[in-house]
């Protein structure tokens, strides 16, 4: 009995021998180990075998990038507005140990560090900056928090500002102020626009206006050429009847008066309005002037017996005047033409 409980107590000092003897270092951390209480060495991830109830582990530190929340706080800007901030904290463990021996609570540490830059930084700066100026304001507070932190094997690796919430009434403020400023551009925009359209419009109603004169001056021009064309036309026409005269004599001129008569009479029968054609001259009239035309062309031809007498020759009666004509009855009007009282 006694050399089962010798036995037994000499595989439980085994095992406690391998339990302080053996130790594994997990992915991610580093262990410091301390002999008698002081830092020898470092333990990085893996099996490590230290000597028993003398060397002990000291520090588990995270060498993984960590994320420290800044809770929110109230800051005076320059131009003394409060405003509510909120940030977080990127870091990573550089050297385990120096986080573990030359800071006490690292955490506390580095938001307190990071809460009193913040303070610093914001409040050398407008309302109006610090609402617009968020990556100068990362930008500085990681360069000085990293440099502070440096000695404590730490890498401050970003900071972010998550939130600034100013006051309601500034915040009221801001939003009237960005309304008329809208507003304002939009009037101006407008402006422009109507200044543009009107400038447009004034373009082209003077190219219009070039144009029409232009127009106007090219028909000017060719209804002159028109007209003198014309004008020398009938210049030609008239020096040409004034040769046939000059040749012919007054038969010319009878023949040409008798061609105009005629076709004035012809245009009566022309007129699409006209079912009643009262002529107001004597028959014999007509007929007078076709036989100067006959006469016209005995004397240009010579008068010979083929030739065909267009009109009876005049006697020398007087041709009686025109009877005055009647008003018109309600039956169909005709033409009344008076019949001439030759005798003998």
């Amino acid at each position: 009995m006694g050399g089962f409980l010798f036995a037994a107590f000499l595989l439980f000092l085994l095992v406690m021998f391998l339990l302080t003897t053996v130790r594994v270092v997990r992915q991610g951390f580093v262990y410091t180990i301390e002999r008698f209480g002081k830092f020898t060495k470092a333990a990085d991830p893996g099996l490590h075998i230290i000597t028993p109830f003398i060397d002990r582990i000291g520090h588990k530190i995270n060498m993984m990038e960590q994320v420290l929340d800044i809770p929110g706080q109230e800051i005076i800007t320059k131009d003394n507005a409060m405003v509510g901030v909120d940030a977080v904290v990127f870091f990573q463990v550089l050297d385990a140990a120096k986080a573990a021996y030359e800071v006490s609570g690292l955490h506390n540490a580095i938001m307190a560090l990071t809460t009193t830059n913040l303070r610093t930084v914001m409040g050398s700066m407008d309302l109006d900056e610090t609402l617009s100026k968020r990556d100068e304001i990362n930008a500085r507070l990681l360069s000085v928090v990293d440099h502070a932190t440096s000695p404590w094997g730490i890498k401050i690796t970003r900071v972010e500002i998550k939130d600034i919430r100013p006051p309601t009434d500034i915040s009221e403020a801001m939003a009237r102020q960005m309304k008329a400023e809208r507003v304002k551009r939009a009037e101006i925009l407008e402006a422009e626009g109507d200044r543009a359209s009107n400038i447009l419009r004034a373009e082209g109603d003077k190219q219009s206006a070039i144009l029409k004169a232009e127009g106007k001056r090219e028909a000017a021009f060719r209804d002159a050429e028109a007209r003198e064309r014309g004008a020398e036309a009938e210049a030609k026409a008239t020096q040409m009847v004034s040769d046939a005269i000059a040749g012919s004599g007054n038969q010319a001129i009878n023949y040409f008066v008798a061609q105009e008569y005629t076709k004035a009479v012809g245009k009566f029968a022309d007129s699409p309005n006209a079912k009643t054609i009262l002529f107001p001259v004597e028959a014999t009239q007509l007929m007078g002037s076709l036989g100067g035309i006959g006469e016209l062309v005995k004397g240009t031809f010579g008068d010979t017996d083929d030739t065909v007498n267009v009109a009876p020759k005049n006697t020398g009666t007087p041709i009686p005047k025109p009877r005055e004509r009647q008003p018109a009855r309600r039956t169909t009007p005709r033409a009344s033409v008076p019949r001439s009282t030759d005798k003998g």
